[in-house]
């Protein structure tokens, strides 16, 4: 079957039923999206399906044919940071790091539908990826700092 990819189409000879998260750490090769629980409830494996955050250890491969996929790897790159990306490294975000790719792609969603959320819709959209190391004050300032970031851009 064929993926989409952060742009680039991919020949993946997998299973209709392989999770997503599988056919992309495992077959393609790309290890930003990280395992956490395998049931989408702790959000380690978020990723975006035509702009939507999505949990990729429960997204079936064979129900992607045309879809647009982007990974932690297509957000931004090391020399040009995606906002989301950059503001993290502001607000020193990170602390362990194993959830963060998924926690940055889902404020990537968020922000795409939601450019200036309130601390509620922050909280609201975050509420189901998890931080075993409480980060959670530190998220939701660095998506504020993106969200004007993206503004000041646009």
């Amino acid at each position: 079957m064929q993926l989409k990819i952060n742009g680039t189409v991919y020949e993946a000879d997998v299973e209709d039923d392989m999770p997503l998260l599988w056919v992309l750490r495992d077959v393609i090769g790309l290890k930003g999206t990280k395992y956490g629980c395998g049931v989408a409830a702790c959000g380690a494996c978020t990723v975006m399906v035509n702009g939507e955050a999505v949990r990729s250890c429960q997204t079936l491969a064979g129900d992607l044919a045309g879809a647009e996929i982007t990974t932690i790897e297509g957000l931004g790159s090391p020399e040009a940071l995606h906002a989301i990306q950059a503001a993290w490294v502001e607000h020193q975000v990170a602390q362990c790091g194993y959830c963060q790719s998924g926690q940055m792609m889902q404020a990537a969603s968020l922000l795409a539908v939601t450019p200036d959320p309130t601390d509620a819709e922050i909280d609201e959209a975050m509420e189901g990826n998890l931080c075993r190391c409480g980060t959670y004050p530190r998220i939701r300032a660095a998506i504020h700092a993106a969200a004007a970031s993206i503004q000041q851009e646009g």
